[in-house]
């Protein structure tokens, strides 16, 4: 039987404290580099709404701040699934981010049994936006405000149809529990994206529609859609005439979508950290404030590990709604 030396056995050591060192040092000189090339936001929906404004928002000033390209790549499809696995199989580097949307992120593991992707493949990196949600109809629709609405739903069930960007996106579970809510009876019409959906609704091939107001805000203004109630606690700036849904008569009924970013899991610390001041910076510049002002988006940072507890309060209470309001993948 073979044994260590004590000198073997301290040559060991020396050996494995090299390495660990030599590890560390790596890590800080990536770090230190960090970012030596163009960064890539890949964006689980199609170019429009809150999801890709919230990159477009985040891209021209985080490029500002560390000096190098930030490019946008949409990777919509499969309910957003499609981005998700493309980024968890990503090299773990830095330069390729998932630029992710609450509802994906929370509700798809909770809505999809077998996923080609689970959160731990990820790490936070930072919150960046927030968006409540807008009750919006085609003006085809007679009524003038939202107890009306629901009325008018009340007495034609399952004659309208809403739109969603995709199964499990807060468009799809906040209006079913809106239905909920309201015993109210809508068809359900899925697309990839704000964009399409809202062609549809526009159109009027599809009459209601619940979404963050880069989606719809500038349509409300204009008149091609009825903004009927805010989702939130407080009236949007950019719909100042748009009662909230407690103010409307609808108590208790609140939407809130976030996005933020995250690395592939294995991202050295050293990168993530300097990533997520970096972000924060880009998101306290004058210009990403005016940008997200004009789209109806909330800029709210959050680090790492506030970004880490709000998944996984959020997984939770997702699990919880899903299960009530019977919502299946279809």
């Amino acid at each position: 039987m073979n044994a260590f030396s004590p000198t073997s056995f301290r040559r060991l050591l020396a050996g494995t404290g090299a390495a660990l060192l030599a590890g560390l040092v790596t890590g800080a000189a990536m770090a230190q580099a960090y970012p030596s090339k163009p960064v890539t936001l890949v964006v689980p929906n199609p170019p429009g709404g809150f999801v890709d404004a919230s990159a477009r928002i985040l891209s021209d000033s985080l490029a500002k701040v560390t000096s190098q390209p930030v490019i946008v790549d949409n990777r919509g499809g499969g309910s957003g699934n499609v981005a998700y696995q493309y980024v968890a199989r990503a090299n773990p580097d830095g330069y390729t981010l998932l630029n992710s949307y609450s509802a994906y992120h929370v509700g798809n593991p909770n809505l999809t049994p077998k996923l080609p992707w689970a959160q731990k493949d990820f790490v936070p990196v930072a919150l960046i936006t927030v968006a409540t949600n807008v009750i919006a109809v085609h003006p085809s629709i007679p009524v003038n405000n939202l107890a009306e609405f629901i009325k008018y739903l009340k007495a034609n069930p399952g004659k309208l149809s809403y739109a969603s960007q995709g199964n499990g996106s807060l468009s799809h579970i906040g209006t079913e529990m809106f239905k909920l809510q309201t015993q109210t009876s809508m068809v359900h019409i899925p697309y990839r994206g704000s964009g399409p959906a809202l062609q549809d609704v526009l159109s009027g091939q599809v009459q209601v529609f619940i979404t963050t107001p880069p989606s719809v805000m500038g349509q409300v203004q204009m008149g091609k859609l009825k903004g009927l109630a805010v989702a939130g606690k407080a009236r949007h700036p950019g719909l100042p005439g748009v009662p909230t849904t407690a103010e409307a008569g609808l108590k208790g009924f609140e939407l809130e979508a976030w996005v933020g970013i995250f690395a592939p899991a294995g991202t050295p610390a050293d990168v993530v950290t300097k990533l997520s001041s970096q972000i924060k910076a880009a998101l306290e510049l004058p210009e990403t404030k005016t940008r997200a002002d004009g789209a109806g988006v909330e800029l709210r940072y959050q680090p790492p590990a506030a970004l880490d507890a709000l998944v996984k309060k959020d997984t939770e209470f997702w699990a919880k709604t899903i299960k009530t309001a019977g919502i299946k993948a279809e």
